[in-house]
């Protein structure tokens, strides 16, 4: 059922007050007015500006004020009053049901009693929730989504058809560019996504789909505002990742699965997985060029910022940070280190009075049950802190661990390091560095880059291989201190995650890695 037929179903019940949160006004208020000229119903508009008028009135019309009902308890009077069968909407009236308008309160509970038998409707229109306890009853609750694909594309649609008059402006959208755009617009009010539009136009003078950052720029400014998730904007793509061929595959698959097509052709959206392994082997990285990939937003979750001293404050913060995310999907929501997160989770009845459980719960439970095309990406280091609730298959798609570099991605990872500083790896003996570097992460191979370009710039010299060399035999790998918590991963992961880098576990492949690192 669509919003529209599941409102209508409400007015023809006789539903009293119905509280609709949004903020988008005028769309709403068009579905309101559509739905009430089909059942024949007059529709009257409430602001604290202009009091109660014909819907569609214009602010500036000082022939339509009726100053008199702009006091809220004469407005619901008006209500009373009106003898025709009509729908009221009342705008932002939420600051007038808090403790101090009992009066209002009160006078709204009398009034829907009195509409249950008549043939008017008072529709509360605010993008926040605000219901005083006293009405909890008498108030029917619905939520206005935000434009879909179809509503994008007839806007887009309209705003080239205004700018072909504009010989200046070349629009250069095929259909997979066309398709591009409304994905990356999804998740904005038309109103946002009008104004993203026009600015590209007048910007650019021109409309393609190579414009999609611009859009992915009008989501930023939704993202600051709520304060609780950080947008990241990245440029790393997959080339800067060294060697992890399994996982690299495995998104390439999915690159298109938020569009329209991949809907057509009976596919979910993907939910998102959980990349487990040893620190500074990429996993951060991986989560940032997902977004290159796909062309999406994304978001970093900082649950550090989700923990509040007031109770029940911390649940709350994640359920907005959630709503945040889901308002500008599709998007790529990256949970770095989620070990750390929920550590204690287990035992947060007994140290921070439940806090923490409630908190992963929350999260948990909207992994089950989200609709929204939200990907979570993830990351952990430390496998015994992580809440087996968390692994159960049908909350996220895939877990993945990722090792230690083999001989054959340290030298991908030699070569992509020695590029990125605008050095030629042709010129470097990479076999010889890639079987120095043993048990080195790819963070450590790259510091010992940076450190060998480091010295050969202090003696006014380029840098060449016996310097890298020099600089990974003065290092000692973290893999060497914590060779008991490296093998316990790997013993963990055996049969329980897909390996990022082999494409199939072969019988003793454990055994003889271990043995080459």
């Amino acid at each position: 059922m669509s919003f529209a037929q599941e409102l209508d179903t409400l007015i023809r019940a006789r539903y009293p007050i119905i509280f609709i949160v949004s903020s988008e006004e005028m769309r709403l208020q068009n579905v309101v007015v559509e739905v009430a000229q089909k059942r024949q119903k007059k529709v009257f508009e409430w602001s604290y500006s202009t009091g109660i008028v014909p819907a569609g009135t214009s602010i500036q019309s000082q022939k339509h004020r009726n100053a008199a009902t702009k006091d809220p308890l004469l407005a619901l009077d008006q209500v009373i009053e009106q003898v025709e069968p009509a729908v009221f909407i009342f705008k932002d009236f939420h600051p007038f049901l808090t403790k101090s308008n009992f009066a209002v309160i009160r006078k709204l509970k009398e009034i829907a009693i009195q509409l249950k038998s008549s043939y008017k409707t008072i529709i509360l229109i605010s993008p926040v929730m605000e219901i005083p306890t006293e009405l909890e009853k008498e108030v029917t609750l619905m939520n206005f989504p935000l434009p879909d694909r179809d509503d994008l594309a007839m806007l887009l649609d309209k705003i080239i058809e205004d700018v072909k008059a504009f010989k200046k402006v070349k629009i250069e959208l095929d259909e997979a560019g066309r398709e591009r755009l409304l994905q990356a617009a999804l998740g904005l009010t038309l109103g946002e996504a009008e104004n993203v539009f026009a600015k590209i136009i007048v910007k650019e003078e021109r409309l393609s789909g190579d414009h999609v950052q611009e859009v992915f720029a009008e989501k930023q400014q939704i993202i600051r505002k709520s304060g609780l998730l950080e947008y990241y904007a990245t440029n790393i793509t997959f080339s800067n990742v060294g060697g992890l061929s399994v996982l690299k595959e495995w998104l390439e698959k999915r690159t298109a699965a938020f569009s329209e097509e991949a809907r057509t052709f009976g596919l979910p959206s993907p939910k998102g997985i959980l990349m487990l392994g040893v620190q500074g082997c990429g996993k951060s990285l991986c989560a940032k060029s997902v977004s290159s990939l796909w062309q999406l937003p994304l978001l970093r979750f900082d649950m550090g910022k989700m923990f509040n001293s007031l109770v029940g404050s911390s649940e709350e913060n994640v359920r907005r940070a959630i709503a945040v995310a889901e308002s500008v999907a599709p998007a790529v929501l990256w949970v770095d280190e989620i070990d750390k997160a929920f550590a204690g989770s287990q035992s947060s009845g007994s140290t921070d009075g439940g806090t923490t459980a409630r908190v992963f719960g929350t999260f948990l439970t909207w992994l089950s049950e989200k609709t929204a095309p939200v990907f979570v990406v993830a990351t952990a280091n430390d496998i015994s802190q992580l809440p087996p609730e968390l692994m159960r298959k049908g909350r996220l798609d895939e877990i993945f661990f990722v090792d230690l570099p083999s001989a054959e991605e340290r030298l991908d990872i030699f070569r992509i390091h020695l590029a990125k500083r605008k050095r030629d790896p042709v010129n470097y003996d990479l076999e010889a560095l890639a079987g120095a570097s043993k048990d080195f992460s790819g963070a450590e191979i790259e510091e010992a880059v940076i450190s060998a370009l480091y010295d050969a710039f202090y003696a006014r010299r380029e840098v060449t291989t016996a310097d890298i060399l020099q600089s990974i035999r003065q290092t000692v790998p973290l893999a060497k201190t914590m060779d008991e918590h490296i093998n316990r991963l790997r013993a963990w992961a055996e049969g329980r995650a897909r390996n990022a880098s082999v494409a199939k576990v072969l019988e003793g492949q454990t055994t003889i890695r271990r043995m080459e690192l």
